[in-house]
């Protein structure tokens, strides 16, 4: 165990040098030497302490203390842990800085496929608990929501907990294994390739059908008659699609399955699954409904390929009209080849998110609704761990934050369950005081860094994220 520093926080139970710690609802009974359930207070000599660094960021000469290994206002009526004043190109700033306590809390993820995961509001599982549910897809991308207060305190206790402990790895990076009801099992990690049913994800598709035609039409356009992308959302073929009109392209008289939704656009074309383009579809040639004699002629090439370019089937009909499989030129496979090297990298993404409650505005400032005001009237910056945040329009504080900008292992958590986040909200001095902040409790900059800089963690922000307190 790494003991950092104190905390003046908990009480003496007076039994063999039990301390009560009163930094969550649980109020552990901490023995000498031990931890609380957390992991994150202990008691060290009858002191409270915090077991994991405070976390500094440091750049250009500049320091900024992070809410990661800060400490907790719980229960509500203390100040933020470091209340900090400070300055930055002339302009007196305060940076209130705590870990928060989320039970309101989730994470949104982004997984780069085209391969049907689950049906929308299918439910996502660890160990069997539900922590979450499919939502809507994007562009490329498959979208899961797991977490929030209904899984994390709404059912069981072991679903509370499954639901807790997959969020907090998650958060800190590490690779969670889920299965979605009647869908794929996917191995989750923020920035990392997805893993579904065992098979790694390499490429985020170049578009959809009908996207992929339009790009590379005049590229195909003299090399081959016919070019079906298939895709489960749209499908795309080349002489029936507006782009193949403009290139004088004739039509084929090739018919593929599904319901026609503008020339050159097909939707439903087969059942979601994680075969060619995100279809149930492994034999693409299955796609086609009908060849019409009447347009189609022996000799006619035909490209079939996916939105990604991993799967293509070139063939050129025989005598009777029957697809047969044919070597495909060179010219026609550098473009399915394009098609990938357009495809961005695989990655799942993760972003964390939560409410900002009362005991976090509470140790900003005596009347919490001013600091929400100022918050949404953009006079505040909301950082977590010096990441930055995206705040959501309407009322209360709803952040967002990409877990990879935040520094390593900044979140924790408590057995209620709920998750433990750094934050931070960094404003003028002046504004700080008209909002009714703690200002008995502002400590210079150098003060904190005098007496809590060689036990804490230093590092170096992420590349992208600005500087937390640069205007």
């Amino acid at each position: 165990m790494s003991i950092d520093r104190t905390n003046l926080f908990g009480a003496r139970e007076g039994h063999e040098g039990i301390i009560r710690c009163d930094a969550c609802p649980v109020l552990c009974r901490i023995r000498p030497g031990r931890a609380g359930a957390c992991a994150r207070y202990a008691n060290q000599g009858g002191e409270l302490v915090r077991t994991d660094p405070l976390v500094l960021l440091e750049q250009g000469g500049e320091s900024f203390v992070t809410g990661v290994g800060s400490g907790t206002t719980y229960p509500d009526y203390k100040p933020a842990p470091f209340i900090v004043g400070g300055s930055h190109a002339g302009v007196d700033t305060v940076t209130v800085v705590t870990e928060g306590m989320f039970s309101y809390c989730g994470l949104k993820v982004k997984i780069d496929t085209d391969r049907h995961l689950g049906d929308e509001c299918a439910a996502v599982r660890v160990g069997g608990e539900q922590i979450g549910h499919v939502t809507t897809a994007e562009y490329g991308s498959q979208m899961l929501s797991l977490g929030g207060v209904r899984h994390l305190t709404g059912g069981s206790r072991k679903e509370g907990n499954a639901t807790c402990a997959a969020m907090l790895a998650l958060s800190n990076r590490a690779a969670v294994e889920v299965s979605i009801d009647g869908g794929a099992t996917i191995l989750v990690q923020a920035g990392a390739q997805p893993i579904v049913n065992g098979r790694p994800e390499a490429r985020m598709r170049v578009g959809c059908g009908s996207a992929t035609i339009g790009i590379f039409a005049q590229q195909w356009h003299g090399h081959v008659d016919e070019v079906i992308v298939v895709d489960d959302h749209i499908t795309g073929v080349l002489s029936e699609h507006q782009a193949g009109k403009c290139l004088d392209i004739p039509a084929s008289g090739i018919r593929v399955r599904g319901r026609r939704s503008t020339p050159g656009r097909y939707f439903q074309v087969a059942h979601p699954g994680t075969g060619w383009g995100g279809t149930d579809i492994t034999d693409p040639l299955s796609i086609i409904e009908s060849i019409d004699p009447k347009l189609a002629r022996p000799g006619l090439r035909l490209l079939l390929t996916s939105t990604t370019g991993e799967d293509f089937l070139y063939v050129v009909l025989d005598e009777q009209l029957k697809p047969r499989e044919a070597e495909c030129p060179p010219e026609v496979k550098l473009v399915v080849d394009r098609i990938g090297g357009n495809c961005e990298p695989a990655l799942t993404s993760i972003l964390f998110m939560a409410g900002a409650g009362g005991s976090l505005r509470a140790g900003v400032t005596e009347n919490p609704i001013l600091l929400t005001r100022a918050v949404q009237a953009g006079q505040v910056r909301v950082t977590m761990g010096g990441a930055p945040c995206t705040l959501w329009p309407g009322g209360g504080i709803t952040i967002m934050a990409d877990v990879l900008r935040l520094p390593r292992n900044s979140f924790g958590h408590v057995p209620t369950p709920a998750l433990v986040a750094p934050i931070e909200f960094t404003l003028d001095a002046a504004l700080y005081e008209q909002l009714g902040g703690h200002m008995r409790h502002v400590q210079p900059a150098a003060d904190i860094l005098a007496a809590h800089g060689a036990a804490a963690r230093h590092e170096a922000p992420h590349p992208d994220n600005p500087w937390p307190i640069a205007p």
